[in-house]
């Protein structure tokens, strides 16, 4: 049986996998203390048994969503993980190109961007070292489930702080414009990217378009087994039949009957099989 210290965090929870299907493991509960500060604090509550209590007592969907944003995983940096981006600059995208010359255009999708580095990432990419695709149609996508965090990918506005985090020298002088304290990412790279707020977990994902790459990276191994596997059948079929996607380094699909592995450069990456 749950002691009564442990049970305001079972009911959290419980609300989190509610709203995001996130599951969290009761070894890291310490962390609702300090991610729902600020929620607590501007609804006049200083501790967590509060916040329980208020939620046992009348349903409010708006403040659920709220604790569920709060604790939603938002690590990120520019060029995060640089092999797969390496990868993409010298193999998958000049195949990719060499395919596309007929329509020239590309889909990608950030598929829990964050505050949008990974998108704004794969932006630069394209404009640094491919730039006879300037007259191609271009669209990055970058979805999260937090609001907030959608709102400040689409600002393109961030602190020297996060400047610092895997952004090359080059790529500050060339794409960005400093803006007081923080700086700015430049028109020619935010008009490629694209944010929304979307839900994984909820089906269908609201694009209707295929995707040449798709970015899923360290996500999945907040879920459960039955929600990766819904997760993966539709990435699958958002994904060209020659695309590539990207998982996160300690990642794999749950059902590999979908899925052709190829390991390049020290990263894995995962092509379609026809599900027919």
């Amino acid at each position: 049986m749950a002691s009564t210290a442990t049970m305001p965090y079972d009911f959290l929870r419980q609300i989190v996998y509610a709203r995001s299907y996130n599951v969290l493991d009761p070894t890291h509960d310490y962390l609702f203390e300090t991610r729902l500060a600020r929620l607590m604090r501007d609804r006049g509550m200083t501790q967590v048994a509060e916040l329980v209590e208020h939620l046992q007592q009348r349903r409010n969907p708006d403040l659920e969503w709220a604790i569920a944003e709060a604790m939603t995983i938002n690590e990120t940096s520019f060029f995060r993980d640089i092999r797969p981006f390496e990868l993409l600059r010298t193999e998958l995208l000049p195949s990719l190109i060499e395919a596309r010359c007929g329509v020239k255009r590309l889909r990608f999708w950030s598929a829990a961007c964050s505050t949008g580095q990974e998108a704004y990432s794969l932006a630069m990419v394209v404009r640094e070292h491919f730039s006879h695709l300037s007259s191609w149609e271009i669209r990055i996508e970058g979805t999260d489930i937090a609001k907030e965090t959608v709102a400040r990918a689409s600002s393109g506005l961030y602190h020297r702080i996060e400047m610092n985090r895997g952004l090359p020298a080059r790529n500050l002088v060339r794409f960005f414009d400093r803006y007081g304290e923080d700086w700015v990412v430049k028109d020619e790279i935010r008009q490629l990217c694209r944010f929304r707020q979307v839900n994984l977990c909820k089906s269908p994902i609201p694009f209707s378009e295929r995707f040449d790459v798709i970015l899923l990276r360290n996500v999945m191994l907040y879920f459960c087994r039955e929600t990766r596997h819904e997760l993966m059948r539709q990435v699958h079929r958002l994904l060209a039949p020659d695309g590539v996607l990207l998982l996160g380094a300690a990642e794999q699909p749950v059902d590999m009957s979908l899925w052709q592995a190829c390991v390049r450069g020290g990263t894995c990456i995962y092509r379609p099989k026809s599900s027919e």
